[in-house]
Parts: structure tokens; sequence; C-alpha cells
């Protein structure tokens, strides 16, 4: 999976807007020293828990609706810089399409990236629902990588 030129000029846009030189490069840089020092696997629940303490950190007010709690996480999202999330709701879970997510800079470290950043948006959005009243053992997990800034998750009962 790449990026494609024709949409070069917009992803250049996004990452100087999402991605400030200095904080996102030692972001960066502490993701792959873990992932490299403990592995993709044994990191995850490391990055989970990242996600759901900064969600802790940044609690939703209560929504009442699906579109209500969408715009609550989408006001968060734009105060963070990474992009947006559009919700839909299907017989047995609620579809999280995430749209603009932060891209690395060097292309070699793009996919390793996106893993780490949507492992952490699992545990955020995971956080956020239950918050608003969802149950314990309901959780968010990737369901599909659309391309390096687009993934969807859904909010499900794991089988």
């Amino acid at each position: 999976m790449t990026t494609t030129n024709e949409h070069s000029a917009l992803l250049s846009w996004f990452q100087h807007q999402q991605t400030p030189a200095g904080w996102f490069d030692l972001l960066t840089i502490m993701v792959d020293a873990m992932i490299d020092n403990a592995g993709e696997e044994e990191s995850r629940p490391f990055l989970l828990q990242m996600g759901v303490t900064l969600a802790e950190k940044y609690p939703l007010p209560v929504a009442q609706t699906v579109g209500e709690l969408e715009e609550h996480i989408n006001q968060q999202l734009n105060l963070f810089g990474w992009g947006f999330v559009r919700m839909a709701v299907s017989h047995n879970a609620i579809v999280l399409h995430h749209q603009a997510l932060p891209l690395a800079r060097d292309e070699t470290q793009q996919a390793r990236w996106c893993t780490a950043f949507s492992t952490i948006l699992e545990g955020v959005y995971t956080q956020w629902i239950q918050s608003q009243g969802g149950e314990a053992h309901v959780i968010v997990t990737r369901d599909r990588v659309i391309s390096y800034t687009e993934i969807q998750f859904r909010y499900h009962h794991p089988r």
C-alpha cells in the first residue's frame, strides 16, 4: 500500500499541519524504539493503554445520539490535528471511518506508523464510547486499512 502522486499536494499539506517538526519526530522515534525492542504484538497493549489514557484526559461531553457523539469526537480530533471520523450504525456494530490520519514523513515508516497510530486510536475510541455508557466487553478494533491515512474501525463485541 502506497500513497498516490495525484494526492501528493494534499498529503504534503496534511503532513505539515499534523506532524510538527520535533514533537512528531520524537513521538515517531519513541514508537519505533518500542516496537523494535518489544515487538509489534507485544507493544499493542501499551499503545492501546496510551489511547485509553489520552481519552480519559480529554473526556467527551455526554451525547444523546450517534450523530452527537460523532460531533464531539470530531471536535477532539480537530483539537489534536488527527483528522476526522464518520460513524454509521450497522445491525451489530458501529462503524467508524477515520480519515486524514497523520502520515509519517518518512515513506518507509508509513506502514508501521499507521499500524501503531491506529492501535492508539482503538484505545481512544473504545474509551470515549465506553464513557458514553458502552459496555466494557464491547471494544473498538481496526477493521480495515483503506490507506495509510484512512482506517475503518468497528465498535462491536469481539468473538
